[in-house]
């Protein structure tokens, strides 16, 4: 989504649908063929289940059990309007166990790091993609043939999965989280390489905090890694359910350094950009938030390290919808959280992080527009339209929770 020119960017929703249809058509095509281009051959099929994958291929594929499944049970979110549907779907969920998957001869594909199985069988449960209805439709299937390969000698870890490369979030709760995972599962296994996106400076900050040693290969949309033995954890986060052992590896992967003095009250901007997500009347609510103590943030002007300190102890924050949020991640348990949403784009991936935290005071508003319930909501970047008056009632009352 993010690589749409802006003036593509409402055509989102039907370029997606387009997206989705265009991949079950070529594979159609294209897949029958996967046997005779050898290691640029599309997977001829594809499993639901890695533990599928591992008994339909147990000469090269082995699946190393971790922790037991969750089962979370959550909220009511409160906010208005009241039980919106989106976190009404959200209150039960069921995060499978956590394993490794050992690949002997596995390739990944694209920078979505697609699992391919030397027989051509593609793992779906450690490939997911967004707003997909099935395998089928996976954009690995959209060309003929697999991009240009690269051969890694020795035994890979795969941290990549769709929406790493350049989200924040997606980052810390699709890639690095599952670094724990594998700790977890294969303890004291050594790997000659690590595919996890590191060209930003955030990304190679949290990288060295997290103590996640090197060396890094770049996941790249025109290649394809193929490795000797590649080890795949488990996508905990495939349904913006930030489970508790995620987040619990991440608060303690990633301390606070124990600065003082940082703002209490935070309100996080998005700017004015039209059609990027920002709040619509920040000019007429800013003065009124800066009365009661708030500082405006942008977090992506800080350190890593500094906005997990200024997020620690923070007291109140106030946002539009957006991965900045992410960093409550390291808030604590008393923190009070308004997120503002519009009509057309409700996430719980942020409430979640609270709900995993626990004792944390969240609430939503959802501004002008709808969606119908249980339809896939496609304004991501759609403006947040909410009257300021409405706003601060939702702060006054989220003050004064007990």
């Amino acid at each position: 989504m993010s690589r749409l020119p802006a003036r593509l960017q409402p055509a989102w929703p039907l370029l997606k649908r387009a997206h989705r249809l265009l991949s079950v058509l070529a594979g159609v095509l294209f897949r029958p063929f996967g046997r005779l281009l050898g290691d640029r051959g599309l997977p001829r099929t594809a499993t639901v289940a890695s533990a599928e994958t591992a008994a339909r291929e147990p000469g090269a594929v082995t699946l190393h059990p971790g922790g037991q499944a969750e089962i979370i049970t959550r909220g009511p979110a409160e906010g208005d309007p009241p039980r919106h549907w989106v976190f009404e779907r959200g209150r039960r969920a069921e995060v499978p166990a956590r394993y490794v998957l050992d690949v002997r001869d596995g390739r990944l594909v694209g920078d979505f790091a697609a699992t391919v199985t030397p027989g051509g069988i593609l793992d779906y449960q450690t490939s997911g993609y967004f707003g997909l209805a099935g395998w089928r439709e996976h954009p690995v299937f959209l060309t003929p043939r697999l991009p240009e390969v690269d051969r890694i000698d020795g035994t890979v870890l795969s941290l990549a999965a769709r929406g790493t490369a350049g989200n924040y979030y997606h980052f810390l709760y699709d890639a690095v989280a599952r670094y724990g995972i594998f700790e977890e599962t294969l303890p004291g296994e050594r790997v000659d390489a690590v595919v996890v996106p590191h060209q930003s400076g955030y990304q190679r900050q949290i990288l060295e905090l997290a103590g996640i040693p090197g060396p890094y290969v770049q996941p790249r949309a025109d290649r394809t890694i193929r490795a000797d033995r590649l080890l795949v954890p488990s996508t905990p986060n495939q349904d913006l359910d930030a489970p508790r052992s995620a987040t619990d590896w991440l608060r303690k992967r990633l301390p606070p350094s124990g600065r003082t003095g940082t703002p209490t009250r935070l309100y996080l901007s998005r700017g004015q950009q039209p059609g990027g997500r920002r709040y619509l009347q920040e000019p007429e609510l800013w003065p009124r938030l800066e009365r009661r103590g708030f500082v405006m943030l942008d977090p992506g002007t800080l350190s890593v390290q500094e906005q997990i300190d200024v997020f620690h102890g923070a007291e109140v924050i106030v946002a539009p919808h957006g991965a900045a949020l992410t960093n409550i991640t390291w808030s604590q348990p008393g923190v009070r959280v308004l997120e503002m949403f519009a009509g057309t784009y409700v996430h719980l991936g942020l409430w979640t992080i609270a709900e995993a935290i626990g004792g944390v005071h969240y609430r939503y508003l959802v501004g002008a527009g709808s969606w119908p319930e249980g339809k896939e909501m496609t304004g991501i970047v759609d403006d947040v339209d909410i009257p300021v008056e409405k706003v601060e009632a939702a702060l006054e009352e989220l003050l004064a929770a007990h």
